[in-house]
């Protein structure tokens, strides 16, 4: 691992949270080239400008259509637990799968927490926290200190979130993780389906074993 002093991607302006007239909230729209931005569907820039003050909390429900992992990928998943289970820990078809948004004013940024149904036990509950920060303008944090600097794309009907890198932080220190050490390449995609749907895909790919998870999902507003 490496300190993080020395940023690897020229630093974006500071985004604040900073809300429209209408009361938007234009955090993740600043990510984006505005071009782009205004060339997604209107629900999916809808979802990602919703102003959530106070107590508010927009949710998703649906179905994991698949969760698919390779030997690596279920091994990553199983060590994973150890930091809170950010990744499925086992392939499965179809299951009931709920997301819930909260904002969090105390840190500037917003808590995910997603309720993913299995064929036996109880549910697997993932908790995350986006923080609009670091060298690319968001980061995903995971729980144990690890997180995730992500950048942000828009691709016709979808936003993309792309990892940049990965890394850890405690008690005032941060180390980015090595590439040779991360689990590869994830990347997020939310993409329009239309009458409020949406598909979530996640994807986890790395350099040398290529796919190691693969997860397919279909929402629609709450």
């Amino acid at each position: 691992m490496r300190s993080e002093r020395q940023r690897p991607v020229e630093a974006p302006a500071p985004v604040t949270g900073k809300d429209d007239a209408a009361g938007h909230d234009d955090r993740f729209c600043r990510l984006v080239p505005a071009g782009d931005w205004d060339a997604l569907p209107a629900d999916v820039r809808r979802r990602f400008s919703r102003h959530l003050a106070g107590q508010a909390v927009a949710t998703y429900s649906g179905e994991i259509v698949w969760t698919r992992l390779s030997r690596a990928g279920w091994l990553l998943a199983q060590l994973c637990r150890l930091i809170g289970a950010p990744l499925p820990v086992n392939s499965s078809g179809p299951a009931p799968a709920a997301v819930a948004v909260s904002e969090d004013r105390a840190s500037g940024g917003q808590c995910w927490t997603r309720l993913y149904g299995r064929a036996r036990g109880h549910p697997q509950v993932i908790h995350s926290a986006k923080s609009f920060a670091g060298p690319t303008g968001l980061e995903e944090h995971i729980g144990g200190g690890f997180g995730m600097a992500l950048t942000v794309g828009a691709e016709a009907d979808a936003l993309v979130f792309v990892s940049h890198h990965y890394f850890w932080q405690a008690a005032g220190l941060r180390l980015r993780i090595p590439a040779w050490l991360a689990p590869g390449t994830t990347v997020v995609t939310h993409q329009h389906l239309g009458c409020g749907r949406f598909a979530f895909d996640l994807k986890v790919t790395h350099p040398l074993l290529g796919e190691i998870v693969n997860q397919h999902a279909l929402f629609r507003d709450g």
